[in-house]
């Protein structure tokens, strides 16, 4: 479980949560225009006046909890939602932009699958 590997993955998630987290409470990487619809469903999102803030505050902290190697397996599973989310919205409104959220789910799956074995009492009756 501490393989160079897994350090790799570990640390570019939690950098890659840390950066589009601040990216969406400050503004300093400009994203490309998105289609309409996913333009459409952001504003819908940023119109609530929290939805955007918390994800944003959720995906920092998750990725403060990645590279500092606190509870990872934890981490892991507060990041399924979040990321499955990520990938749907890409899929389903903004294709192009669906690189960094296939990046984001095969690098959470890596760690899933790195800590399985602290999932088994989960399932286990």
């Amino acid at each position: 479980m501490n393989s160079k590997f897994t350090q790799i993955v570990r640390i570019l998630l939690g950098l890659i949560l840390i950066v589009f987290g601040a990216n969406k409470i400050y503004t300093f990487i400009p994203l490309p225009q998105p289609s309409p619809e996913a333009g459409a469903f952001m504003a819908s999102l940023a119109d609530t006046g929290y939805v955007l803030t918390l994800v944003a505050i959720f995906e920092i902290i998750i990725g403060f909890l990645l590279i500092c190697k606190i509870w990872v397996p934890f981490a892991m599973l507060l990041l399924i939602p979040l990321s499955l989310n990520i990938l749907l919205f890409h899929l389903f409104l903004d294709i192009p932009g669906i690189g960094t959220a296939l990046l984001v789910v095969v690098l959470n799956a890596i760690l899933l699958y790195k800590h399985r074995v602290k999932y088994k009492p989960l399932f286990t009756t």
